[in-house]
Parts: structure tokens; sequence; C-alpha cells
């Protein structure tokens, strides 16, 4: 019929499926023809890991971007912020009686002390989201307290400022796991024909150690220059309205280890005319403008730092579980013991930013050179970042103990050391550049430093995430001390830094004493997830406070122990297997 198979024609169809195939000698030749006459399957596997390793920087230079921008953006409006909100004309006239200054206190509350906490709820929000979306989340909040500000009331600009402090030990914690997972990534596709790597098992210890030096010494480079970027909008904009020095500190009488608080007699009214409302807005949108840059920049360009099966993994576990881990970490001596240096790492960069610009150099410079000030400790730290990357070549303790001699060095000549309000002299102004600088070089040595030594201690953990968030919150301590102290004499904060100091040198020299004398350490591993599926059973529980080294002496006492003929592969899975099935109920 027409339009119709006939049945002979369908019989023969069916009898053409069920023909197997056989291939012919020409095979080859039409495949070499489908994918072209130069196919090269070891130049296009070598094309593709090369494309995976420029994937893994452009990771890691826009975590660095963007993070160095929303830092800069922070540290840039908050000083802005603060030197308005203290102008006594400027409350007076633009908020009247609204109390301006009970609100900047209760705002600097919120970003001080919350972070004190933020290792209960850390790793429970990397757990739930993830590192990239922590670092996104994380930095959304900073952009929500750069809008704020466009409405500056109470009940916008405290909580705003709660949520910040709440956010910055989980951002830098992901950041730090993010820069250290990349240097990871990066020695996988760089050793792509390693067998470790194809059979997916870990590296030799010490094999990712330089990929973590170069990845967390080019981070910190880039992340330093936010204290340049910071003092833009001071340098561009506010300087213009600031009241010369003179006017300034006409009533200071000491400065430097003398003062007690920041400065003693600084002048109440430090504007010399308001700045306009629109002029103000322009900046702030400016400013909101790079926070959604930053945004932009995770979002879209940020790779995942784990495969989405590992993630998935990571939320199976346990609340609970996924709770204690921060604090199962402190049962590692190495940890333990370098606690000090994370405390001091807090402390040196907060002592900067205000203890030493505003009590040694605005209170002889004036309010005008603190741009200055801030701009050269961060271009100094930023190119001492750099010199972490002689950890290749050198014993690593010599970045961490190089910066420490410099600070301490500092610190006693700081302690001792009292310039005149109202300095004119070449000589006093050149000191105050010049301590800045040096102490940028110890602060870059000391931050790439400590983050490179974490990422190398802790190279065969398969999250990391937990070690940072340790070291980060002991930040945020130091950040709430600094908060503590802020009305007592320079000469004891001077003091307590110098103790500090003194004691992370020794703590540190003797962690990696018990390093050398091949101490046992105890690793708390992250638990194996417990995923809902029927029937999935583990065979046996892990000890998650159990280091690879008793590890390995009890599976060697178990194969003693099984048996007449140990080398036979079968029996452990026959034996766990009769095991399994005696447990499953009936």
């Amino acid at each position: 019929m027409d339009g119709y198979g006939s049945l002979d024609d369908g019989r023969n169809g069916m009898a053409d499926r069920e023909r197997p195939v056989t291939f012919h000698p020409d095979d080859d030749s039409q495949i070499d023809e489908f994918m072209g006459q130069d196919y090269n399957e070891e130049e296009e596997e070598r094309r593709y890991y090369r494309r995976k390793r420029l994937a893994t920087l452009r990771n890691l230079v826009c975590a660095s971007l963007a993070s160095m921008l929303i830092y800069a953006v922070y540290l840039g409006l908050l000083q802005m912020q603060l030197i308005l909100h203290y102008d006594e004309t400027y409350r007076e006239v633009k908020y009247g009686n609204m109390g301006l200054q009970d609100i900047d206190r209760k705002m600097l509350m919120g970003i001080n002390v919350t972070p004190v906490v933020a290792l209960l709820y850390t790793p429970v929000l990397i757990r739930f989201l993830g590192t990239k979306w922590m670092m996104f989340l994380a930095i959304g909040i900073y952009a929500l307290f750069v809008s704020t500000n466009y409405w500056e009331r109470y009940y916008t600009l405290v909580p705003s400022a709660v949520a910040i402090g709440a956010a910055i030990v989980p951002l830098w914690a992901s950041v730090g796991n993010y820069v250290t997972r990349m240097a990871q990534r990066y020695y996988e596709y760089q050793h792509y024909k390693e067998g470790h790597v194809q059979e997916q098992r870990k590296a030799p210890k010490g094999a990712c150690h330089p990929h973590i030096i170069i990845f967390q010494s080019i981070f910190y480079f880039i992340f330093n220059l936010s204290f340049v970027g910071a003092e833009l909008p001071s340098l561009i904009f506010l300087n213009k309205y600031l009241s010369p020095a003179s006017h300034t500190l006409s009533n200071v009488r000491i400065c430097g280890s003398d003062v007690r608080g920041t400065i003693e007699g600084l002048n109440r009214t430090v504007l010399n005319k308001l700045p306009q409302s629109l002029s103000l807005i322009k900046v702030e949108s400016v400013l909101m403008g790079t926070a959604f840059i930053a945004m932009l920049l995770v979002l879209t360009l940020c790779g995942p730092a784990y495969r989405p099966t590992e993630e998935i993994d990571l939320r199976s576990v346990g609340w609970g579980n996924i709770f204690q881990l921060p604090f199962k970490h402190l049962r590692d001596y190495r940890l333990r013991l370098l606690l000090p240096f994370f405390v001091y790492s807090g402390f040196e960069v907060l002592f900067v930013c205000s203890g030493f610009t505003l009590t040694y150099g605005v209170c002889s410079l004036g309010l005008e050179s603190l741009p200055a000030l801030i701009m050269v400790y961060g271009a100094s730290a930023s190119l001492s970042s750099l010199l972490g990357l002689s950890s290749l070549c050198l014993p690593r303790q010599v970045t961490l103990l190089s910066g420490s001699l410099v600070q301490g060095v500092l610190l006693l000549a700081l302690f001792g050391w009292s310039p005149l309000p109202r300095e004119t002299r070449p000589g006093p102004a050149a000191a105050l550049y010049v301590v800045a600088a040096l102490w940028g070089l110890g602060s870059g040595l000391n931050k790439s430093g400590l983050s490179a030594l974490l990422g190398m201690l802790y190279e065969d953990k398969e999250r990391q995430d937990f070690a940072f968030a340790v070291y980060h919150w002991c930040q945020a301590v130091a950040i709430f001390i600094v908060y503590l102290w802020s009305s007592t004499y320079m000469k004891v904060k001077l003091g307590i830094m110098f103790v500090t100091l003194i004691a992370a040198v020794i703590s540190y020299v003797w962690m990696e004493w018990k390093l050398f004398q091949k101490v046992r350490f105890r690793v708390p591993r992250i638990p194996r997830p417990r995923h809902k599926v029927k029937g999935y059973r583990y065979l046996e529980d892990e000890n998650s406070d159990q280091s690879e080294e008793e590890e390995e002496e009890e599976g060697e006492g178990e194969v003693e122990m099984e048996g007449d003929s140990p080398s036979d592969p079968l029996q452990p899975v026959v034996q766990h297997g009769a095991t399994e099935a005696e447990e499953r109920p009936q």
C-alpha cells in the first residue's frame, strides 16, 4: 500500500537491528577523518589542563581583587564617616539632636564585639552555604553597610554594623580556605600525569607547599592595596574641607607614648566648611558601585572551591559534628601554639590604623596627614608580601621571625618616643613615614607567612575552613581587646603588644621544635557524610581524632589478626559482609 511499509520491510529492519555490529580495519581512518587529520590527544589534553590552570589563576586574582575592593570601600567609608560625625558643627547643622555620637559608639560596638561569638556559627554557615557563596554573602553584607549611609539613622547604621561584625570571621575564613584550595587545584592541574592525581589520591607531603606560598603571597600583595584605596575618598574629597593643623591641634599638648586614649585636646570642629549633601551622595554612590563590582567578581568570575559532590557531602554531616570541628582542631598542639601569633596579628593591624596614625601621626602633623601615613603603610605591606616568596628557598621560620623582629624593635622605639604637637621640622615628619613603612614591612611578612603556614600544616585536610576560622576568630578577639583599651595610656597598649609578641615568638619556636622532634599531633577529620539513602550503611565507625600514624598502626594490627591468609583480598570483605548481615534487622 502506498505510504506504508510492507511486512517484509519491517522484518528486514528487525533483522538489521538484531545483527551484531562488526568493526572493519578502516574504522580508525573514519574516526581520523571525523576528528581531523591533525588531532593529537596529548596536545589536546595539555591544552585542556592549561585552560584549567589559567582559570585557577583567574579565581585567585578575582577573589583577591574582590577582597581588596570591599575592604577599601569599608575602611574608606568608615573613616570618612567618623571624621564627619566627630565635627560638632556638622552634627548640629545636619542632624540636630539625633545623638549621632551615641549612634557611632553603638555602631563601633557592633563591629568590634559581635565577632567574639563568630566561632559558634562560622562552621555552620560554611557548611550550609559553601566557600564561594559564603564569600558572596559576606561581601553583600559589606555592600549593605555602604547603602545604609544614604540614610544615617539608628535603625540603619547599627543593624548593618552588627551584620558586618557577624560577617568578618566567616568572610576571611572562606577567603583563606579559597586561596589555599586554588593552590592545591593548580598543583593538580600542573601534575595531571602523576599517578596520585589520576587516581584522585592525596598528594605527597610537601608537594603543594610552593604553590601555597606563591598563592598566599599574591593574595596579600593585592589585598594590602586596600589600605591605599581606602584613603582615596579622604585624599580626593574630604581633605579640602579639613581645617589646618594650627586650628585642629590648638589645644593639644602631648603626643606619642604619653597620651591617654587617642588625642587629648583635639578640637571639636575639624571642618572649615561643611560638604554639600549632593557631593556626599556622589562619593557614596562611587563606593556603592565599587562594592557592587566586588560582588560581581565573586559571583561571575570566581569558580567554586569544591566539586558539587564534596559540598553535598559536607552538608550531609550532622550539625553537631560541624559545630564541634573548630574546637576539635584546638586539640592539635600546632594550632594551640599559634594562638598568640593569631592574636598579635590582629593587634598590629588595628594599632597602625588607629593607635600609631592618630596618636603619633595626626597628633603631630595634623588630620590632613592621615591618608598619607596609611597609604605608605599599605604600599609597604603590599610590596613586602612578595618577600614571603623567600620561603621557597629559605626556611619558613625566616619570614615570620623577620617580621616579628622588625615590629618588636619598632615597639621599643615607640615606647620612648613622644613627638611634639604641630611638628613643622622635616626630620620628625620623615621619621613617622619611615616607621609606617617599616611597620608595613613586618605586617606583610606576618600576614602572608601565617596564612601560608596554616595552608602547609593542614595541606592533607579535605577542608581548611575550620583551621582558618580559628585563626580569624583570634583576630576578632584582638579587635575586641583593642576596643576595650581605647581609653588607656599608650604605654600600656605598647606593653601589652610587646608581651604578646614575645609570647607569640616563643610559642611558635616551640611548635617548630616539636615538629622537628616528630612529636605526634592530633588532626581531627571531618566525619563521614550520612546520606539519607535506603540501605546506605558504613561498615565501621571512624575515630575523628585519630592521627594518620595511629590509623596505619591499627590497620597493620587488623591485618595480622584477620587469619592465616591475610594476603587474600576477599577475606576482609567477606568478614565485613557477614558482620553487616548479622547486624541488619530481619
